[in-house]
């Protein structure tokens, strides 16, 4: 083979080589699409640019992430609103709690008691531009003054106008004019799973906003029945971060309406743990106007007293309605007796407005003063009947919460009997409650707020049940019951 044959091979399979990777590569491109390196928009070869490219806001005219919520007009329009409270006390040692205390109730404010500098701090709401604050009573209760801070960091002394242990609510004012107020929002077109945002101080870190959603509404958890037997309790539940402070700042939606104030969470650790509740603006706007008119607010009651409807229920007392307002008693000398309503009766709307549950009537109810009709609808079997009843003020008869509790003391304790509420409430027939223990029951673990049921194997419904029992119990006694949580509990001692 001549070297002339040689090269000619040579060439030919190199020839065939770079063909077939030209092939090859012309193949994987069509196969797996892989660009080139094609010029950016601006001219500049991407492969060269130092940084990613600037998002321009044709993404916000109408690209993917417009379909987010846009929280940022929301957030503008809140937080020059919502101010800082710090309420200061004198110095003083923590008080001994009752086992009772409500477990949310610590978990959502700093405890003036335990503020060795005697400071707490919450948040409150413009809701005028004249000064007037919207605020959990919680947060102002027993302070000697009381430091507002605006969002533009100028402070003020804050006067309580008026406070309602009924739904922890309190109208607190500072003296100016052309402040950033909010408006109110109507808390009955809110919807389980819209967007809102929370505002507040939590944990002095000042307007501070988060989101969240709608989670349910007409929420009741018990927050305030230790402090009122008239609570009013119908909470907006969210899963929007809030923390220690939050506490009276507001609940918007997404157009930056006052919709609720922020009062609780649900917490075994004292700080945010997934679920906080609000007040409904409805009933927030109805409380100012009376705290402003009159010092006081000034309510109207059906003269009932009702429970939510179950599947136990409705099967107990054979009921055709799995929702509403079942009434299991009803004052003669009140409006709903006088309308013609009667025990047994499941009332299902208020003036038009659905209610599903206990809670719910409340509400509704709450809206109204004494000397106002409002229009209930209700189930009486499987007949649907309407009724117009007038509201009257609880001194207009003897309210079922007028019941005046029976008292005794033996051997340095203090007992008394529980209310209907009480009971009810506790899901038991009868017992008696510790006010003030003793040596001698404190001595066997006894708290104040223990609910005695059984002592010594016998059962306990009255205080002269308790007292009996008592006298006759011998040297070492055995004592059963449960605290208002429906924690059960049973103590041993040498009486």
């Amino acid at each position: 083979m001549t070297n002339r044959t040689i090269w000619v091979l040579a060439g030919s399979a190199f020839a065939l080589v770079m063909l077939g990777a030209l092939a090859g590569a012309a193949l994987y491109a069509t196969l797996f699409d892989t660009p080139a390196y094609l010029p950016a928009p601006g001219g500049v070869p991407a492969a060269f640019s130092r940084f990613a490219p600037e998002q321009t806001s044709a993404v916000a005219e109408g690209g993917a992430a417009s379909e987010l919520p846009a929280f940022t007009q929301a957030a503008m329009t809140a937080r020059p609103a919502v101010v800082h409270i710090k309420a200061h006390y004198k110095p003083r040692k923590r008080q001994d709690d009752d086992f009772f205390a409500n477990p949310f109730r610590d978990y959502f404010e700093e405890d003036p008691h335990e503020a060795p500098q005697g400071v707490a701090s919450g948040s409150g709401v413009l809701i005028s531009a004249d000064g007037y604050i919207a605020t959990n009573n919680h947060v102002i209760q027993d302070a000697e003054e009381l430091e507002i801070t605006l969002f533009d960091n100028r402070s003020f002394k804050g006067r309580v106008i008026g406070t309602d242990l009924s739904t922890d609510l309190a109208l607190v004012k500072i003296e100016g004019s052309g402040f950033p107020a909010l408006a109110f929002g109507n808390s009955d077109e809110v919807q389980v799973g819209q967007w809102v945002l929370a505002v507040g101080n939590p944990m002095d870190l000042t307007s501070t906003v988060t989101a969240g959603i709608v989670s349910a509404k007409g929420r009741n958890i018990n927050l305030l029945h230790a402090d009122t037997e008239f609570a009013i309790e119908s909470f907006i539940q969210t899963d929007a971060a809030v923390n220690k402070g939050n506490s009276g700042g507001a609940l918007v939606d997404m157009e930056g309406r006052l919709v609720g104030i922020n009062t609780a969470i649900a917490s075994r650790t004292g700080y945010y743990a997934g679920y906080s509740f609000a007040i409904p603006a409805t009933i927030v706007r109805r409380v100012m106007e009376d705290l402003l008119e009159y010092g006081e607010v000034r309510r109207g009651f059906l003269g009932v007293t009702i429970q939510a409807v179950d599947a136990a229920l409705a099967e107990q007392e054979g009921l055709n309605v799995l929702k509403g307002a079942y009434i299991s008693r009803i004052d003669g000398k009140l409006g709903a007796a006088e309308a013609g309503m009667r025990q047994g009766d499941v009332i299902v709307s208020v003036n038009g407005i659905d209610v599903a549950s206990a809670a719910e009537l409340q509400e509704q109810v709450n809206r109204y003063r004494p000397g106002e009709s409002v229009r209930i609808r209700a189930y009486r079997g499987k007949d649907v009947r309407d009724f117009s009843v007038m509201l009257k003020d609880m001194k207009s008869g003897p309210l079922l919460a007028a019941e005046s509790p029976e008292t005794f003391e033996y051997r340095g304790a203090t007992f008394r009997s529980l209310t209907s509420d009480e009971l009810r409430r506790l899901d038991i027939a009868g017992g008696v409650l510790v006010e003030q223990p003793g040596e001698t029951l404190v001595r066997g673990g006894v708290q104040k707020g223990f609910v005695i049921t059984d002592v010594n194997g016998g059962a306990i419904r009255t205080p002269a049940e308790l007292e009996a029992a008592l006298e006759s119990a011998g040297e070492y006694m055995t004592m059963k019951g449960l605290y208002r949580r429906g924690v059960a509990a049973s103590y041993s001692f040498n009486w």
